[in-house]
């Protein structure tokens, strides 16, 4: 029983941080709306482009770092048969 609360819960923590674009898009809205601009003007659509640009710099530079992409050292293990 135990594994089926925790599968309920792992996938809850996964759907928690999914958003639609809608929902990204309102939310940047409201953070530029925090910061004074007023809507339909340059500012605000600059403010709107800047997070944008910052979300994909994040994207690119978390794809970036692979924290499996180490170098690989290879040592074979020479067996050989005991002498008679």
């Amino acid at each position: 029983m135990w594994y089926k609360t925790a599968i309920v819960v792992a996938l809850a923590a996964i759907c928690t941080g999914c958003m639609t674009a809608e929902d990204r898009r309102a939310a940047d809205e409201a953070k530029c709306r925090s910061y004074g601009f007023v809507r339909k003007n340059d500012a605000f659509a600059e403010c709107l482009q800047r997070i944008d640009l910052a979300r994909r710099a994040d994207l690119r530079s978390a794809s970036a770092f692979d924290p499996w992409d180490r170098p690989v050292i290879y040592r074979p293990i020479i067996i050989r048969p005991r002498p008679k």
